[in-house]
């Protein structure tokens, strides 16, 4: 049994009559709604565009060069570390012991 969810959310879309013939038509032929049809398609681009950002491949060589540069010390950066000693915003008035 599939489990459902409820829907609350709204999109609200305007299209020109030839793009919802055209929408409507492929729904049909997949015995969808055209909202079913929209949102499954819609969620399928968006889980491939997001998943591009959330994996990478590499061969061996690019491997081996992105392990070294995860192992490499940190660079020195004086003026982020000048940046981190300077009191921030909401830090208080230093008092004196």
């Amino acid at each position: 049994m599939m489990k459902t969810t409820k829907r609350s959310d709204r999109i609200d879309l305007r299209i020109d009559p030839k793009a919802k013939e055209t929408i409507q038509a492929a729904a049909l032929l997949r015995h969808k709604t055209i909202s079913e049809f929209i949102l499954e398609n819609a969620m399928g681009a968006a889980n491939e565009i997001l998943a591009e950002r959330r994996h990478f491949h590499l061969d061996a060589k690019q491997w081996e060069a992105f392990q070294a540069a995860l192992d490499a010390p940190p660079r020195p950066l004086p003026r982020l570390e000048r940046l981190m000693q300077e009191p921030g915003m909401f830090d208080g008035p230093e008092q004196e012991a």
